[in-house]
């Protein structure tokens, strides 16, 4: 995991969120073009995190007044992308480098699940796309 320095506002979000939750997030992002806060947990915390029914995310999303996204970390870039997009079912990402030299995932879902995968105004293909980036130095994530 990369060196991740949280600025006061980003902590404040990762104490409330452990308080609400009971899980102690890896990270915290504020998306302001999304007005979201997506906050990182260890594999298999999500559902806790999320609570039953998602009753801890509207919680959360209630008390700050944003959107709460939950994700689960991983160790490699391809699992991260595939836990960013979740509930849309991934069949293959491939992590590949462009002829300038930057990283690109080529990114397949299953065709019904691809407006899953992009999301509302394509909030889901950026999520995806700033954690790549954050974690793994991925310039790009194409959906195909």
């Amino acid at each position: 995991m990369p060196d991740i320095r949280l600025t006061d506002e980003e902590i404040r979000y990762a104490t409330l969120f452990e308080s609400m939750t009971g899980v102690t997030p890896l990270d915290v992002v504020v998306d302001g073009d999304y007005n979201r806060i997506i906050f990182v947990v260890s594999k298999n915390q999500a559902a806790l995190a999320v609570g039953k029914g998602g009753n801890n995310v509207r919680m959360l999303r209630q008390i700050i007044g944003r959107d709460i996204e939950v994700v689960e970390y991983a160790e490699t870039p391809e699992e991260l992308i595939k836990n960013s997009l979740y509930p849309a079912r991934v069949i293959a990402v491939k992590v590949t480098k462009s002829p300038s030299g930057n990283l690109v995932a080529i990114t397949t879902v299953v065709p019904e699940d691809k407006s899953i995968a992009i999301g509302k105004n394509g909030r889901n293909i950026a999520k995806a796309k700033l954690l790549a980036k954050r974690y793994y130095d991925v310039d790009r994530v194409v959906l195909t």
